[in-house]
């Protein structure tokens, strides 16, 4: 069994910044991608970044310049540095991680509110 565990949401004022963490705990032989996703009410689940293993990272549109996806391998742990946040950025945040165990499969967080407000 495979766990994903985020931590770092909240409240915060527009313009106002917050780190996301996720660690993947279990029977991890190796992680390849991890990423961010979120969903705002309503809406579908959107991706917001993610990263491979070796370091390459992508990002939404709307996320350049702003969020900042890294990841410490040794931890199995991947991060979301949110700077310049806006009221539309609210949603749930959960990570993902593509994980071997045996076979690839691939696991979710139970995801972390970030409410961006004034």
């Amino acid at each position: 069994q495979v766990q994903l565990v985020e931590s770092g949401g909240g409240l915060v004022q527009p313009g106002g910044s917050l780190r996301l963490s996720c660690a993947a705990s279990g029977s991890i032989f190796s992680i390849n991608a991890m990423g961010w996703y979120r969903q705002a009410p309503g809406k579908q689940r959107e991706l917001v970044a993610a990263i491979t293993s070796g370091g390459s990272t992508n990002y939404r549109d709307s996320a350049k310049g702003r969020f900042t996806i890294s990841r410490d391998n040794a931890k199995n742990t991947v991060y979301l540095q949110m700077n310049s946040l806006k009221p539309e950025d609210t949603a749930v945040y959960y990570c993902r991680a593509d994980v071997y165990s045996g076979s690839w499969l691939y696991y979710w967080g139970q995801g972390t509110q970030v409410t961006v407000s004034s």
